[in-house]
């Protein structure tokens, strides 16, 4: 029997059709065992994969993300430090209203060109329908309660993952090189994020083999900012660059204190440190407090030796980790020069900065604040401070 040529092309599509959906299933079947087992995320027939975050959330997001937003002070720190600016969409309008002082914007001011997505700030959630128009495919948060993180899913329809800063007593805080490993994950940028851990365990454990077992002078540090500029007497008790070189930190014998501290000018007279280190994004306000009440300044020992310096603020919209090392550098500088005197603190930051942010910003910096240098409490002027009330 004769087949009809139309009926007989028609059977030829028919095959052709159901040979190739039977290849489209088989890929998708081989690719879907593939990727199941305990150690890595199973991806469903939707390419989502399973994470759980730094509270412990399980939340669901694509295989493949190449849009994403970040919430919170030091989310996007966390992004460019994964070299993961491409991926951006939208940023806070805290960053578009103080775009100084921070390594990771100051290397990339492309990100003040993006659209802004809520106000930013220490607990301030986004603008939920400037969320939805920028359209990521992942939103990630810091500093935020279960509750927010999941209300902020349920408005947008957009999965929310929480990453955490820890402490950071030193710069090696396991729940912040958690976060770094899960962003990097869900970014593609795994490799990169270990890069990022082993960079940072490498120096604090250079800083730490330097000064280990030296004999200490007491030492303190002033003009802390924390939600805002402070003056002399906000500080840290746990001041990570003191505690990486071993030093006598005079804060540390706070009792019923740790972390950020307000104490009384009282103690630092009956402390009396042999140096006195100043946050720069204070500088403005002890400047003008030390005019005020300059017998009190002058009354201190460090102020009397001379040994009165400068460091970089590292705590300005959480820390800027970067920051903090260049300042443990100088730091050691100052107080062991024979130990660092191989160091130039100037072109270490720069190095860190080039790494971490992709961008060698140190005179940025130092415009800004003053940098690192010996402080005239009586003549020394400076262009900016913190914002008192970001």
């Amino acid at each position: 029997m004769v087949i009809p040529v139309k009926k007989a092309l028609a059977l030829v599509v028919v095959f052709l059709v159901v040979a190739v959906s039977g290849c489209i299933g088989s890929t998708h079947s081989s690719s879907t065992s593939q990727t199941s087992g305990a150690s890595t995320p199973t991806v469903s027939k939707a390419s989502y994969v399973q994470i759980t975050d730094a509270l412990g959330r399980i939340v669901k997001v694509p295989a493949n993300v190449s849009r994403v937003v970040a919430v919170g002070p030091g989310a996007l720190r966390i992004l460019v430090y994964l070299n993961a600016t491409t991926d951006v969409v939208g940023i806070e309008g805290f960053e578009k209203r103080f775009p100084y002082g921070r390594p990771y914007i100051l290397a990339h001011p492309e990100l003040l060109k993006l659209p802004v997505i809520g106000p930013g700030g220490p607990g301030k959630l986004p603008n939920f329908e400037a969320l939805i128009k920028v359209h990521p495919q992942v939103i990630f948060m810091v500093f935020v309660s279960r509750n927010e993180a999941d209300e902020v899913q349920e408005k947008t329809g957009i999965p929310v993952v929480v990453l955490s800063y820890g402490t950071l007593s030193n710069f090696t805080d396991q729940r912040f090189f958690n976060s770094l490993l899960l962003a990097g994950k869900i970014l593609g940028k795994e490799k990169r994020a270990k890069e990022v851990i082993r960079f940072i365990e490498e120096q604090q454990g250079y800083l730490e083999n330097l000064t280990k077992g030296l004999e200490s002078p007491k030492v303190y540090v002033g003009g802390i900012g924390y939600k805002g500029a402070h003056g002399i007497t906000s500080t840290y008790t746990d001041y990570a660059p003191f505690t990486v070189l071993h030093l006598n930190n005079i804060a540390s014998n706070l009792k019923g204190k740790n972390g950020w501290a307000q104490v009384d000018k009282e103690f630092l007279l009956k402390e009396n440190p042999d140096y006195l280190f100043i946050d720069e994004g204070g500088l403005k306000i002890i400047l003008s407090d030390y005019k005020s009440n300059p017998d009190f300044y002058n009354s201190l020992k460090a102020v009397k030796d001379g040994h009165v310096y400068g460091v970089l603020p590292y705590n300005f919209y959480n820390t800027n980790i970067g920051i903090a090392i260049a300042d443990a550098y100088y730091i050691g500088k100052v107080v062991y020069p024979e130990r660092f005197k191989n160091i130039d603190p100037v072109k270490k930051a720069d190095e860190i900065f080039q790494f971490l942010d992709g961008k060698p910003v140190y005179g940025e910096l130092a415009k800004e604040f003053g940098g690192f240098g010996r402080i005239d409490l009586a003549n020394g002027t400076v262009s900016v401070g913190l914002p008192t009330s970001p």
